[in-house]
C-alpha cells in the first residue's frame, strides 16, 4: 500500500512507560517513562527524527498529559479508538503494538476521535465533577434513609423526599437530641401531604446511640456535599459568563423565560441556565424543544461545546458518534443484524432521558413519533429512535442557526399520500386551465 504519512510515529501509551516507534526496525523503537522530564525527552527524540504526525491510543487518562505535551511541541497528534488499532492475531507485546500503530498511521488507515476545544474541556471538567458530587450525595441520602429505618423512624413513609424541607428539618432535630414525636412533627411544611398526627406516629424510634452517631455523620457529609455542589455551580456560571462576555453580540442576546420548564433539584439553582444557554449558542433556543431540560442542555454544552458540533459535517455523522444509529451488517445480500452499537457517553444518556420524558407527553410532534415507534417495536426502541431524532434536530438548529419549528400537525402515511394527490390534481387543473363546468362540478 502507498505511504500516506511519510514522517509518522506510533505510541503505545501505558501507565508507567510509553513505547514509541518511528519505523519498523528494531532500532527505531524506544521506551520512555511517564515523568515530565522523560516526556520532554520523548518529544525531543521525535523532533530529532523529523516526525510531524503522531498516533496514539486513548488509554484511560494516561494519554492526556502526553497529548498536551506533543501538541505544544507543534506535532500533529491523532487520538485513536483502541478498537481501530487492534493487532492481528498472534503474539502481543508493547513493541509490536507501537509498530502496528505506526504502520497503520503511515498508511493513512487511522481516524482521530472527537476532542473539544480548551474552553469546552474546562467546562466539561466542572460538569463531570459536579455529576460525581451528585452521585456521592445520592449515596449519602440512601445511607441516611437506612439509619433512619434502623432507628425505626419511618420518615421515608410519610415524606416523599427525606432531603426536602420537612425531612431535613426533622433529621437535624433528631441529630440534636430531640426524641418527642409531636415536636418533630411540628417541623412539617405546609405543602406536605401527610398530617402532623400521621408524621408523629412514624417518628417513634428506639433511640439507639450508635445509629444516631452515624446518622449525624452522614448528615454532615450531605451538607458538605451540597456546599461543594454550590461552589461548583458558581465556577460553572463564572466560566460561562467569561466565554459569553468575550463576544459583544452574544452578551446582548435575550430570551423569554420558560416557567413551564421544571427545574429539578439537582439542576443548577443559582444561575439562569435558560438565558446563559441562549447566549452561549448565539441565539439558538434549545429549551424550546419539548422534553429537553436544563440537564440536557448542560450535557450538550459540556460534552460538545459551542462550535464543536460543526466538526461533524452531517447529522448522520453526529448520531453515529453518539452511537444512536443502527450498525447494519449485511452479508450475501442478507441483513445479519441492525442493532445500535454498544457503548454510550454522557450526551447520549442525556438525550435518552429526554426521549423517555417525551414518551410521557401528549399531542406533540415528537411524542407522536415516539408512540408510533413504541407501538411497532416497543418502548426501548422508541427511546433510542427519539433520542436520535433529538440529536438530528439539535444538529440542524446549531449548524444552520434556525429555531425549533415543528409541524403543527403530524401526517400519517395515508394522509401524506392524500395530500400529495390533491396537490398534483390542483397543479394539473391550473396547468390545463380547466373550468368547474368542464370537470362536471355543479356551480350555484
Amino acid at each position: 500500500m502507498e505511504i500516506v504519512n511519510q514522517h509518522a510515529a506510533g505510541i503505545d501509551v501505558g501507565s508507567r512507560s510509553h513505547f514509541v516507534a518511528v519505523g519498523q526496525g528494531a532500532d527505531q523503537v524506544r521506551e520512555f517513562g511517564v515523568y515530565e522530564d522523560e516526556v520532554r525527552e520523548l518529544t525531543q527524540w521525535l523532533l530529532s527524527c523529523h516526525i510531524s504526525t503522531v498516533a496514539m491510543e486513548s488509554t484511560g487518562t494516561y494519554w492526556q498529559s502526553l497529548f498536551t505535551a506533543l501538541q505544544q511541541a507543534g506535532l500533529e497528534v491523532l487520538l485513536c479508538n483502541g478498537k481501530f488499532t487492534k493487532n492481528i492475531k498472534g503474539r502481543k507485546t508493547d513493541v509490536q503494538d507501537c509498530q502496528w500503530i505506526q504502520r497503520l498511521h503511515a498508511l493513512g488507515l487511522l481516524s482521530g476521535s472527537f476532542l473539544p476545544d480548551q474552553a469546552t474541556e474546562e467546562l466539561r471538567t466542572y460538569c463531570r465533577h459536579r455529576a460525581s458530587l451528585l452521585e456521592t450525595a445520592a449515596v449519602t441520602t440512601q445511607k441516611m434513609q437506612k439509619y433512619l429505618r434502623l432507628l425505626n423512624l419511618r420518615l421515608d413513609v410519610v415524606v416523599r423526599d427525606i432531603t426536602g424541607q420537612t425531612g431535613m428539618a426533622i433529621i437535624e432535630a433528631v441529630c440534636q437530641g430531640e426524641t418527642n414525636p409531636e415536636k418533630l412533627a411540628c417541623f412539617r411544611h405546609g405543602n406536605c401531604r401527610k398530617s402532623k398526627e400521621e408524621i408523629a406516629l412514624a417518628l417513634r424510634g428506639n433511640g439507639r446511640r450508635e445509629l444516631l452517631f452515624t446518622l449525624a455523620q452522614e448528615l454532615d457529609m450531605y451538607k458538605m456535599l451540597q456546599d461543594k455542589i454550590a461552589a461548583c455551580d458558581a465556577a460553572i456560571e463564572q466560566l460561562l459568563r467569561e466565554q459569553i462576555g468575550a463576544d459583544k453580540e452574544r452578551r446582548e442576546l435575550r430570551t423569554d423565560p420558560k416557567p413551564y420548564k421544571r427545574v429539578n433539584k439537582n439542576a443548577p439553582q443559582q444561575m439562569d441556565l435558560n438565558q446563559l444557554a441562549y447566549q452561549y449558542y448565539g441565539g439558538v433556543d434549545l429549551l424550546r424543544i419539548e422534553g429537553v431540560s436544563h440537564a440536557t442542555v448542560m450535557a450538550l454544552m459540556s460534552e460538545v461545546g459551542a462550535e464543536g458540533i460543526r466538526k461533524f459535517p452531517t447529522a448522520k455523522q453526529f448520531t453515529n458518534w453518539l452511537k444512536l444509529c443502527p450498525n447494519t451488517k449485511v452479508s450475501g445480500g442478507r441483513v445479519l443484524s441492525s442493532h445500535i452499537p454498544k457503548g454510550s457517553n454522557r450526551l447520549k444518556i442525556a438525550l435518552r432521558n429526554a426521549a423517555n420524558v417525551i414518551g410521557n407527553l401528549r399531542e406533540t410532534h415528537l411524542s407522536d413519533f415516539f408512540k408510533r415507534v413504541a407501538f411497532r417495536k416497543g418502548r426501548q426502541a422508541a427511546v433510542s429512535a427519539t433520542a436520535r431524532k433529538l440529536a438530528v434536530i439539535i444538529w440542524h438548529m446549531l449548524t444552520y442557526r434556525v429555531p425549533y419549528n415543528p409541524p403543527t400537525q403530524y401526517l400519517f402515511l395515508d394522509e401524506k399520500r392524500k395530500l400529495k394527490l390533491v396537490q398534483r390534481i390542483k397543479k394539473n387543473i391550473a396547468k390545463l386551465d380547466l373550468k368547474p363546468e368542464e370537470l362536471g362540478f355543479a356551480t350555484a
